[in-house]
């Protein structure tokens, strides 16, 4: 174990030596600095593995399955990692499934942020968002001048609706309603984030569902509906 250990360090520092001094020339024995360094550190990997089953003194075949299945996970993590935007939108499709006002899908258009929403069976657009980090179920509403939370969503936020003063008139789909104004520390949905944000809380129980309003929307670069999904863009 001494003997490998020693060896392996040699390699490593070897490889590091041959790397500073072609650091300028951008590449070492004829390969890329970057696919060099990559190459010592696989080596290393496959003979402290090959080392580890040799020692163990078990059958050839044993031997080769233990590797062949390490092989398999060291695989499927490399798979993992490149397609994890991908497997991140299936697992995005299934929550909006399963939790209704979850994003279908997010991406990034620009290095700006973007968030789809799928439409609901009652037929409006539904977000969850998050309102100083606690999750709210709204109905996305462009004809809102200003998000509105239910008291009781108001509350899970951490805003006590007891000590508000409830002096704004606002309009909602079930009519007028009177509502107080507050100042959140956040309000996100996926990759979306607005700090500092205003927003209104109805009294209790005049507001059923809590609304995504133009103070938000119209703080996004552009939305737009094709069909059944909206898409917002930070």
């Amino acid at each position: 174990m001494n003997r490998l250990f020693w060896i392996v360090m040699l390699v490593i520092g070897a490889g590091l030596i041959l790397l500073m001094m072609n650091d300028s020339a951008g590449r070492t024995f004829g390969i890329d600095n970057h696919d060099f360094s990559r190459l010592i550190w696989v080596g290393v990997l496959v003979a402290v593995i090959g080392a580890s089953l040799v020692r163990s003194g078990r059958p050839l075949g044993d031997m080769a399955r233990n590797f062949g299945v390490w092989a398999a996970i060291v695989l499927a993590l490399i798979a993992g990692y490149q397609y994890r935007y991908e497997l991140q939108d299936v697992a995005s499709r299934v929550t909006a499934g399963l939790v209704p006002g979850s994003p279908l899908a997010l991406g990034v258009d620009n290095g700006r942020a973007t968030v789809t929403l799928d439409k609901a069976d009652n037929g409006h657009f539904e977000a969850r968002i998050l309102v100083n980090g606690r999750p709210v179920r709204t109905v996305v509403d462009t004809g809102a001048t200003s998000t509105v939370l239910t008291a009781e969503d108001a509350q899970a936020a951490g805003f006590n609706p007891a000590a508000l003063s409830y002096t704004v008139d606002v309009s909602t789909a079930n009519g007028m309603a009177r509502a107080a104004t507050v100042r959140t520390d956040q309000v996100a949905i996926g990759g979306i984030v607005r700090k500092d944000m205003p927003v209104m809380v109805a009294a209790p129980g005049m507001l059923e569902q809590s609304l995504l309003g133009m103070n938000f929307i119209g703080s996004l670069s552009g939305f737009d509906v094709r069909g059944d999904r909206m898409i917002l863009r930070d």
